[in-house]
């Protein structure tokens, strides 16, 4: 088994620290996503759609997808479960894990590859060229992030963790939206003093190294 990661992009630093929270160590595969290793053929036989992370298992079976790769080691090592246990915790950090991906990492990654230079002409991931940036989007991006912060701070004030009492793959899909948010200079809001409880916690935890 090996993981195909790039350590400097965000999806694979969800797996890594989910896979920190469970005390999983797998072999690990560098693609340098900078120098368009995704594109290379080797990597295109493993994921066609040419983003990290992937997830090799032995007998050859790839899974793809930061989230899918998660719930296969939540199966396979359900301590501590990351996933929630019973309906109602379950259901609530999928809620919460979506809302973070969705308002903020999604938020984040619309208003840095709309903008960075080292994005010029792959306004979509996955896709070599040919895609341009559109600069409206990198506006958008920011606004909503922003908002996102926002939202969340009150959320905090009276939950010590998104989804409910303990650590889950929820704090873990918002904890790297904020960080992939901090590279582009897009930091917590002063004003935003339960979100940046919060994140420094989140921050302290030991998986966050990784």
């Amino acid at each position: 088994m090996k993981l195909h990661d790039f350590e400097l992009a965000p999806s694979p630093k969800r797996v890594r620290m989910f896979l920190a929270e469970k005390g999983v160590e797998i072999p690990v595969v560098r693609v340098d996503v900078r120098q368009g290793a995704q594109f290379e053929e080797a990597y295109r036989r493993i994921n066609p759609f040419s983003v990290v992370p992937a997830l090799e298992l032995d007998d050859g079976t790839v899974i793809c997808e930061s989230v899918a790769i998660c719930r296969y080691f939540e199966e396979t090592h359900p301590d501590p479960p990351l996933f929630g246990t019973g309906a109602l915790e379950r259901a609530r950090v999928e809620m919460w894990s979506r809302r973070a991906e969705i308002n903020g990492y999604l938020a984040v990654a619309d208003a840095l590859r709309n903008r960075a230079a080292m994005f010029e002409g792959r306004g979509l991931p996955g896709v070599p060229g040919g895609v341009p940036q559109i600069p409206e989007l990198a506006t958008r991006g920011r606004a909503a992030f922003e908002r996102f912060l926002r939202m969340l701070d009150p959320h905090l004030a009276d939950n010590e963790y998104l989804a409910g009492e303990r650590f889950s793959i929820a704090d873990i899909t918002c904890f790297v939206a904020l960080w992939f948010g901090a590279r582009g200079k897009m930091g917590v809001p002063e004003d935003c003093a339960h979100l940046r409880r919060w994140f420094e916690a989140a921050s302290a935890r030991p998986s966050a190294e990784a």
